[in-house]
């Protein structure tokens, strides 16, 4: 068990902590029992410790903890003690010692990590599943039904996938669908078993149907697996993916700028193929000649199986329950995938072995035709892949409030000499080869965390990272945003002083276009269907309430007053989550206005946050405010 001293200096180096939490609590309350519960309940955490009687510094930009001490230390671990025995369903023995700091006393709780027969604790007389709690970064989660589906692994709880869907028939799974199955099953086993079983019996074995009231039924796996088309349009309207091109590196935020969108509907054994084919038909791509041939070819930006890999894990791990699309937007350096469903592995464990899916069945048909991994080995292949090819490492960011996980993909080599060029601007400050890789992919991608930093840099330690990030704020390189599990870093004006940018787009060959930035839609190219689609409306079409549309008003004229126009988005983010277009259309002034006038400015002062903070231009970015939000 560590000491009080040791769990402070390991909070002052870092700014966030998975399995540290200070609080200044004098008495227990619930506060501290809800993070007693996430530490007993987040798998493969090992527990965490509960440090009372610190406080971080008001006057410090930097988390800095300080002793304020506990009055009464026997009282609160007496407290603490008897309400981990009696609050949750299952008795919970913290170990809890009282130290001396200063003259001040600290009282340090450990709690162990329940066993997996335990899992979950929930609050005793609270209904499942938001009276328990998971340890998500720094903070602790109520739980979803996703969550339940972690805990209760090898029970007989069935997940969304295997339930039976009572208005389909059978008649609604494709011959063809189910025949492409047994081709790929073949390639990848000539002597498999399952190739010898009559439909039904297949189709029973992979989950696909199952008996209801004496009938074989369709189940969502059956269906999303292997649906006709007409049935997926009946039963699941928005499963779809949808690649999307973007020329530069932005999102358009212009509804008059349009943008190149396939839709690609097709049960899942195809639509993972289409899509990746259409991928690779329009990455950009570069010569290569090797040693001893006479033929050079050309090499997609992007290997086959990275490709393959993220847009399987998508399709694998998504949550059916949400009417959404997969969406995979290509910008000209780096791709992007976004699907419904956060991780229900915890974040900082991706990559690790063990995997961890909403949709088992789906995944294990996947793995059958060998177009998706099921043993978590998949994003660590992708890494391997990635650094082979001398690419930046996959970005991923599992949001639990906008329950979205998105995967991103640079084009970007290290290092080349245009980066060799523009890291000579701060030779004066000596970065090291690792401060270096950091901040080109904070320049590629608009942000980078504590964990990017790591995945960079395999060899680096979460409190390495966060020291080598201080510096580089230091330094005036990069710029702290947000706090706590929320905390991310941008580049800062001097560090793109002297990068030049581009727009790049895709010239007429397929090949990447510095000059016109403009992107080539030839036919043929790619399968563009007449009515080129768009993303999906958003919600800012409806009124505000009426102190809001008030205050609106008197922003109608040509003057904007500074104070009106900041309680205005106040109120507005008060009311719901917007977007910086959203917050513009109410405000009736440009995005571009809105955003250097007063988005950046509230973000800065703490007063809002964005909702994907690793992602700054994320098309699905939108603001909330840092406090609660007011209730009726």
């Amino acid at each position: 068990m560590k000491s009080a001293r040791q769990l402070i200096e390991e909070l002052n180096s870092l700014d966030e902590h998975v399995s540290i939490e200070a609080k200044t609590a004098s008495a227990s309350g619930e506060s501290l029992m809800e993070t007693v519960c996430a530490f007993a309940n987040e798998p493969g955490l090992g527990g965490g410790y509960l440090i009372l009687g610190v406080a971080p510094a008001s006057d410090s930009f930097w988390p800095v903890y300080e002793v304020v001490g506990v009055p009464d230390p026997d009282r609160l671990q007496s407290d603490v003690a008897s309400q981990c025995a009696s609050m949750f369903n299952t008795v919970i023995r913290p170990r809890i010692s009282v130290e001396p700091i200063d003259g001040k006393n600290v009282v340090v709780v450990f709690v162990s990590e329940a066993g997996p027969h335990e899992k979950p604790v929930y609050f005793k007389n609270k209904q499942l599943p938001k009276s328990a709690r998971r340890r998500i970064g720094s903070t602790d989660q109520k739980c979803t039904d996703d969550d339940l589906v972690v805990f209760y692994r090898g029970r007989d709880g069935k997940s969304y996938d295997e339930q039976i869907i009572s208005n389909a028939r059978l008649d609604d799974l494709d011959d063809d669908a189910i025949d492409y199955y047994r081709l790929l099953r073949k390639e990848v086993n000539p002597d498999a078993e399952e190739l010898k079983w009559q439909r039904d019996e297949l189709l029973e074995a992979v989950g696909a149907v199952d008996w209801e009231n004496g009938e074989l039924k369709p189940t969502v796996a059956g269906v999303l697996l292997f649906g006709k088309a007409i049935a997926l349009r009946r039963l699941f309207p928005m499963m779809r993916i949808d690649y999307i091109r973007i020329a530069g590196t932005e999102w358009i935020e212009d509804p008059d700028r349009r943008f190149d969108t396939v839709e690609i509907r097709s049960p899942l054994i195809r639509a993972i193929q289409r899509a990746r084919s259409a991928i690779m038909d329009d990455l950009p791509k570069a010569f290569s000649l090797p040693a001893g041939e006479v033929q050079g070819k050309e090499i997609p930006q992007l290997p086959d199986r990275v490709v393959r890999e993220v847009v399987a894990n998508a399709a694998m791990h998504r949550d059916y329950r949400v009417h959404g699309s997969i969406q995979i937007i290509r910008y000209s350096n780096r791709l992007e995938v976004l699907n419904p469903g956060f991780s229900i592995k915890n974040e900082d464990r991706l990559g690790e072995p063990g995997s961890e899916t909403r949709n088992p069945k789906i995944a294990a048909v996947l793995h059958d035709v060998k177009l998706a991994e099921t043993k978590g080995s998949g994003i660590r292949v992708m890494r391997e892949l990635m650094e082979e090819r001398d690419l930046s490492v996959p970005r991923l960011k599992s949001d639990r409030l906008g329950n979205t996980f998105s995967a991103t993909l640079l084009f970007h080599h290290f290092l080349t000499q245009e980066d060799l060029d523009w890291l000579k601007g701060f030779d004066d400050v000596g970065l090291a080869e690792d401060e270096m890789k950091a901040m080109i992919s904070a320049r590629e991608a608009g942000s980078i965390d504590n964990r990017i930093y790591r995945e960079l840099n395999r060899d680096c330690d979460t409190l390495s990272a966060s020291k080598h990030l201080r510096r580089l704020c230091d330094l005036g390189l990069l710029e702290k945003r947000g706090q706590a599990a929320n905390t991310f870093y941008v580049p800062t004006q001097r560090a793109m002083a002297n990068w030049p940018r581009r727009t790049v787009g895709v010239s007429e060959s397929g090949k990447l276009d510095t000059k016109s930035g403009k992107l080539d839609a030839k036919p043929g190219k790619l399968d563009l269907p007449d009515n080129l689609g768009q993303m999906p409306d958003h919600e800012g079409g409806c009124s505000p309430p009426p102190d809001v549309q008030a205050i609106l008003d008197e922003l109608g004229g040509k003057v904007v007053v500074e104070k009106s126009a900041i309680d205005a988005i106040m109120k507005l983010l008060e009311w719901k989550e917007l977007s910086a277009a959203e917050i513009a259309k109410y405000l009736d002034r440009s995005v571009k206005y809105v955003r250097e006038q007063y988005i950046t400015q509230l973000v800065m002062a703490d007063l809002i946050r964005p909702t994907i903070p690793n992602s700054p231009t994320h098309p699905r970015q939108k603001y909330t405010l840092t406090r609660p939000k007011r209730t009726p």
